[in-house]
């Protein structure tokens, strides 16, 4: 049963919504270049740092009312107490019975954190130490040569076969901190069910150098599970049915699964229920970022996340970058009607970031049931969507600039680039900071027709012309500014939207770490999967799924 910690003083709650609400109506005023205008210096109020790295929120319709405002909607809405139980390792995702104590993998055995189960209590630090011990011990041996594969060589790639949060996370994190200097071992990733996944891999790897990592909690996930017995098949034709146990390790909890698979128990991590899918980086599922960027990354990828997660806990919220990056979020999302969030990180190394960030909000967030069981009153998670810069301007920041819908937009950027061309980070850099300045100022019908003019342009095609290359302006956006992009930077950064993510779900009063809208599709996949064999007869479908059947089946040429 939920806990009434969870339930936040409703009366409160809704009178803050109500001032809220209020100073987004005249005579208070939402125009960001109108607040600028008036307070020239509001960046240096409406920032916020931990060491180097800086969160500047000025350029929203945000002024220190509305802000006051934001942090009496959190404090109405249990958030003290609500992060209280979460580093106590309550349980704080009610429908499921479990603690959310991701925190517990990042600070070592000495922080202490502990996690309620249901049949007692977990010492959450001690058991991810050991695990994270053992991880330490096996990268060891990959990359000084005393584990080899079946036939003897070095181990030179490897495969990663998950989906969701065990492709996602260890995706991102591996490109972002292998990018610059070059992985030790080569990563690839495997998650889709498509065919055509497997006979890339099985087209570009060697099998004799390939280290093969199946990350699958409960070892039965359908993708990845049919994805992994892929794999299995290709290394025996190649190496022999011995060779499995050799070159497959397992990042699950199934022992009795792993061990018919064929995996040695000694090539088995596994973490407890009160780790999730999309929160799962920090634990054995990021074994392959171990592997590909080196232990002392990976470790230091930890440290970030721990700074983060202490400044998190500590902070008052006037000053604590999860909250107020939070807070800015639900301000556009509730009380400006904003339905899309837009995430740019100006660094190559970065380009799935934003896809990581769909998983890690949209899961998290995407649900219109309170934990009260009844609807939510107001919108919670927004569309979020990404690429990295500069390559956005050139597609859908068009629609950002010009669109009938306003798109925050979150830049993210580095001041020190980790390549040998300065010249290309400040160009990079401009455009970062352009962006955001123009997505701010705009420009006017008069200042078009007076560049235009300038340049001797005729009054016709000014008439015509002049109107498309209006901008509205007054578009809101967040710029994340650090002094590097390394190992601990984007721990601290993944850190950072985690924990904004789990304060959004309080305020909007959802459970933040279920993910009960993932199950239902799967479930129908599982029972139309049979309908769609050559001969069987029609199943209990919709009238257009059993026609869409029909003519998939009609259309396909079975072997």
């Amino acid at each position: 049963m939920p806990h009434e910690a969870q339930y936040p003083n409703k009366l409160a709650t809704a009178q803050a919504w109500q001032t809220l609400q209020s100073l987004a109506q005249p005579p208070h005023s939402t125009d960001i270049r109108a607040l600028f205008e008036a307070d020239p210096s509001r960046a240096a109020r409406f920032s916020a740092r931990l060491d180097d790295l800086t969160i500047d929120f000025s350029k929203t319709a945000i002024d220190q009312a509305v802000l006051d405002a934001l942090q009496t909607l959190a404090r109405s809405a249990g958030l003290s107490p609500f992060r209280d139980r979460l580093f106590e390792g309550a349980r704080v995702n009610e429908t499921e019975g479990r603690a959310a104590m991701h925190m517990a993998l990042r600070d070592g055995r000495a922080a202490g954190l502990g996690a309620d189960t249901a049949t007692g209590r977990d010492d959450a630090s001690g058991i991810a130490a050991d695990e994270l011990a053992k991880m330490q011990a096996f990268v060891a041996r990959v990359h000084d040569g005393s584990l080899v594969g079946a036939t003897g060589l070095r181990f030179t790639h490897v495969l990663n076969i998950g989906i969701g949060g065990s492709d996602l996370g260890p995706l991102m994190a591996t490109e972002a901190l292998t990018l610059a200097d070059g992985p030790i071992l080569h990563p690839r990733f495997l998650s889709n069910v498509d065919g055509l996944g497997m006979a890339a891999v099985a087209r570009d790897l060697n099998p004799a150098t390939t280290l093969v990592l199946v990350a699958s909690k409960t070892f039965t996930t359908q993708e990845t599970s049919t994805n992994a017995h892929a794999a299995r098949a290709w290394l025996v034709a190649a190496l022999g049915e011995a060779a499995v146990g050799q070159h497959f390790a397992a990042l699950s909890t199934n022992l009795d699964a792993v061990a018919k698979f064929g995996i040695k128990p000694e090539h088995v991590f596994g973490f407890r229920d009160w780790v999730g899918g999309r929160f799962s980086l920090w634990s054995p599922v990021g074994l392959s970022i171990a592997l590909a960027a080196g232990w002392p990354a990976f470790a230091a990828m930890l440290k970030g996340a721990a700074a983060m997660d202490e400044h998190f806990r500590s902070a008052p919220f006037a000053e604590n970058l999860p909250v107020l990056l939070a807070l800015v979020g639900i301000w556009h999302v509730d009380v400006c009607g904003y339905r899309a969030h837009c995430v740019l990180a100006y660094d190559d190394r970065l380009r799935r970031f934003p896809a990581f960030l769909q998983q890690l909000e949209m899961e998290s967030n995407g649900k219109s049931v309170g934990l009260d069981g009844h609807p939510v009153q107001h919108p919670t998670c927004p569309v979020v969507f990404g690429e990295p810069g500069t390559n956005a301007q050139h597609s859908f920041m068009q629609l950002v600039h010009q669109g009938t819908s306003v798109i925050p937009v979150d830049f993210i950027l580095a001041a020190n680039q980790d390549h040998g061309s300065p010249d290309a980070h400040r160009i990079l850099a401009a455009h970062a900071f352009a962006q955001a300045e123009a997505l701010l100022r705009g420009k006017t019908l008069a200042e078009v027709e007076a560049e235009m003019r300038a340049r001797g342009v005729s009054d016709a095609e000014i008439t015509f012309v002049a109107p498309h290359r209006v901008f509205s302006g007054n578009r809101p956006s967040i710029t994340i500014l650090q002094s590097r992009l390394d190992a601990f930077s984007v721990g601290r950064l993944i850190a950072l939207y985690e924990h904004k993510v789990a304060v959004q779900g309080c305020v909007w009063g959802i459970n933040s770490f279920d993910q009960w809208g993932v199950e239902l599709g799967k479930v129908l996949a599982g029972n139309l999967l049979p309908d769609l064999a050559p001969g069987a007869p029609p199943g209990a479908h919709d009238g257009s799924t059993n026609a869409l059947i029909a003519r998939f089946r009609a259309l396909r040429q079975e072997a």
